[in-house]
């Protein structure tokens, strides 16, 4: 019989369909308290990993150069500055990295530390976040804690967690605000069936609909991912079509009639005020830049002859400075040695070095020392296995969390095969950050499959558990093997040689 059919006294709670209260709110593990305490070894492991030899190598390496310079002209000028005509000079990218850079330089001081800090505080913001949202999605602290291990151990994030870059801000916004939204996706689920516990008829009745404080959080960090980088906005555009679908989706599951008219009318409201939290995170991070007379492109109207007018005339000059971030961005074609193409980054077709040196000593003739932005191959090479897998399940079991996998990876990666082939534009591997904690999650889906349901025989799961720790081990072996690799530490050649797996495309 439908829920809706049900007779229920006033006051009396309504027996909900035990099928019907799993799609709703299916339990949580009950090792609350315990759970913290697991996630918390990890992070110990992530952040001690990440702060041994931060401040090797010394100077600026790779692109160093301009986010901790421009970081710490933001503290001096409250803009980018150019020291050579004493103004502000143009930049490729929103100011907000380049000021969490520049906290770390205003607590450790101008120097490696300084300029590094905030990328591991915001690597292992990440691990804890990935660890707790993997425990929330699979219902399961295992698989928390190993997507958490997973990403400590990965050589991507680990190498971005140690240099001042914006990428790993961009990677933790993005991950933190879609963990926010299925914090939000539980609360709008958890209502409805409170209103079915009531006795409330989904047909004709709505749950009590309070500020949706989850999603505004989401939007809150979306807004900042942009203002780090602009390719956040593409997962700003998966949070609203998220948001739509999953609270259609929970009241199908209540037994609305017009699910997905209803979630529009309803939601409407709320999903315009979070554009709205958007645009205006976004524009506060643009505060020194207008704040000050001499920001480029402060007063394009009034270099231009024509009228400024208060607020609007600002907003005006910010587009245009957009108008030429947008066709710096577009037409950055020239040629690099470390580029690649979004359809190689999955395979580490084409890694990313940010330091090389020759000089020793190592007791060897030959010495090297490098600093490889390169994922850890044990992991990333399971990724495509991994994806697929994801992909049966979420066909086969119509399981929203193989969906949310699937796409949150995808965004990170192929909106940028359209700027590969429409204007060959120059791309780095560094670009797939954002979608990597998606992409261990599908790993970890992958691993919750190896190991089985919890109805599955206890022989059964214990061996899927080796086989998963088994491959938990092998990809922390092949991270501590390219260690040295990661680090910048001086070995000889031959050994830095043998770990060139893909012989020049690695070199």
């Amino acid at each position: 019989m439908p829920v809706a059919e049900l007779t229920v006294e006033p006051g009396q709670r309504r027996p909900v369909g035990a099928d019907v209260r799993r799609r709703l709110r299916p339990p949580m593990p009950a090792d609350g308290p315990a759970s913290w305490l697991f996630t918390a070894a990890v992070a110990a492991v992530a952040a001690l990993l990440r702060l041994v030899g931060l401040a090797h190598p010394k100077g600026k390496i790779f692109d160093e150069i301009y986010y901790a310079t421009d970081a710490h002209n933001l503290l001096l000028h409250g803009v980018e500055w150019d020291d050579k005509t004493d103004s502000g000079s143009f930049i490729a990218h929103p100011p907000l990295g380049k000021w969490i850079i520049g906290v770390g330089e205003l607590l450790f001081g101008n120097n490696e530390t300084g300029w590094r800090i905030m990328s591991v505080v915001a690597g292992v913001v990440s691990v804890v976040i990935l660890v707790r949202l993997a425990r929330r999605m699979f219902r399961s602290t295992l698989l928390g804690c190993t997507a958490g291990l997973l990403m400590t151990l990965d050589g991507m994030a680990f190498v971005s967690s140690r240099v001042a870059l914006l990428d790993i801000f961009l990677m933790m916004f993005v991950l933190a605000a879609f963990a926010c939204l299925v914090m939000d996706r539980e609360a709008v689920r958890a209502r409805w069936l409170g209103l079915l516990e009531r006795g409330g008829d989904p047909a004709t009745e709505r749950p009590a609909h309070g500020v949706p404080w989850w999603r505004l959080a989401a939007a809150v960090l979306l807004g900042a991912g942009m203002a780090v980088k602009w390719s956040a906005v593409w997962y700003i555009l998966l949070f609203f079509v998220l948001a739509y679908v999953w609270d259609a989706h929970a009241r199908r599951a209540a037994g609305v009639r017009h699910p997905w008219r209803d979630a529009i009318l309803d939601e409407f409201g709320w999903l315009l005020a979070s554009l709205g939290v958007i645009v205006v995170v976004y524009l506060a991070a643009w505060s020194g830049w207008f704040a000050n007379d001499h920001s480029w492109d402060r007063h394009w109207l009034r270099d231009h002859h024509m009228p400024e007018p208060p607020v609007i005339g600002a907003l005006v000059n910010l587009f245009e400075y957009h108008r030429d971030i947008l066709a710096f961005h577009t037409g950055l074609t020239t040629k690099h040695g470390y580029q690649s193409w979004p359809l190689q980054w999955l395979t580490l077709a084409r890694p990313v070095s940010y330091y090389y040196s020759a000089n020793g000593p190592c007791g060897s003739n030959q010495c090297a020392a490098e600093v490889l932005l390169l994922g850890t191959p044990a992991l990333w090479w399971a990724f495509v296995p991994a994806l697929g897998a994801t992909a049966w399940w979420a066909i086969a079991k119509r399981d929203w969390r193989g969906w949310f996998v699937l796409v949150g990876a995808a965004m990170g990666i192929v909106p940028w095969l359209y700027y590969q082939f429409s204007d060959h534009r120059t791309m780095f591997y560094f670009y797939a950050l954002p979608a990597e904690p998606f992409l261990v999650l599908a790993v970890t889906m992958a691993l919750g499959m190896v190991i089985g349901p919890r109805t599955a025989t206890a022989e059964r799961r214990l061996v899927g558990a080796l086989v998963a720790g088994g491959y938990v081990a092998i990809v922390a072996l092949c991270f501590l093997y390219f260690y040295p690799l990661y680090v910048g530490e001086t070995i000889p050649y031959s050994d830095w040689f043998a770990r060139m797996w893909l012989g020049n495309k690695w070199i």
